[in-house]
């Protein structure tokens, strides 16, 4: 991580990544719950509001704040420490902050009669708790799966659109879970309409499902599945006190001795 959680707050790029998940954020629930106040919309509208809406802001932000834009992905990234604690924290305050004020621009800027639930996300009246536990669980694993899988900053096997495939992966679960649950995969774009329409049915589902699929998700990328991934790895993240990921090359070589152009050897053969 190489800052401290005192040194982060000193940096000026960290109130302005802070500001950058407010707005993006805000600009994810103002046109994503947008697109589903027609009651002619279809899910692939809805679908496409989320996933485009995602994708710009991930190429907005993305040098600015990483452009969570969602608890559900803070949260892997603190606990895997890719950001700090601290960061962390304030990320997900701005995350929900922007959630409100998006949702309550929304209902500023439409007529009333098309506010309806103002985008806010319920189970359908034939899914159980514990089904839209399940599938927002799941369809968080893959968003959180996919952000990491594009993240990966040692692999070299794909050079695409980072924003595109964490688009495309917002929009898949969307197609498949609209209907059900109103696909949040984020805690925030569920709590700013809930809060601004004032009505939480079982709202619940829409923190502890994406928070736990996403948490599953980034420690088994990390972990598992990361091209760096590696037992010393996982060894160094939960008992180091100054962990870099960086220091661990691909294909799971220990990068704890030898010196850099010992290394890039070991990785090249």
């Amino acid at each position: 991580m190489g800052k401290s959680n005192i040194q982060d707050v000193k940096q000026g790029s960290f109130w302005r990544a802070c500001i950058g998940e407010l707005l993006g954020t805000l600009f994810l629930v103002l046109v994503g719950c947008g697109s589903c106040l027609d009651a002619n919309s279809s899910t692939v509208q809805k679908a496409l509001g989320f996933g485009l809406s995602v994708a710009t802001m991930a190429w907005i932000l993305s040098n600015v704040s990483g452009c969570h834009i969602n608890p559900a992905i803070t949260l892997p990234m603190v606990v895997t420490r890719k950001v700090t604690i601290v960061r962390g924290l304030f990320y997900i305050i701005a995350q929900i902050a922007g959630g409100v004020i998006g949702a309550a621009i929304l209902k500023g800027l439409i007529p009333s009669q098309y506010h309806g639930a103002l985008g806010a996300t319920g189970l359908s009246p034939k899914v159980t708790v514990a089904q839209g536990f399940g599938i927002e669980f799941m369809i968080t694993f893959v968003l959180v799966f996919t952000v990491f899988a594009s993240c990966d900053g040692k692999r070299n096997d794909f050079n695409g659109s980072t924003p595109l495939s964490i688009g495309l992966s917002i929009t898949m679960c969307h197609v498949f879970a609209v209907p059900f649950t109103g696909a949040s995969m984020n805690p925030a774009r569920s709590f700013g309409p809930a809060a601004v329409m004032k009505s939480f049915p079982n709202h619940w589902v829409y923190w502890v499902g994406p928070l736990l699929g996403g948490l599953v998700a980034g420690l088994l990328y990390d972990f598992i599945f990361a091209a760096n991934a590696s037992v010393e790895k996982l060894k160094a993240c939960f008992t180091e006190r100054d962990y870099d990921n960086d220091k661990f090359p691909k294909d799971g070589v220990t990068a704890l001795n030898g010196s850099p152009s010992e290394l890039k050897k070991i990785e090249t053969e």
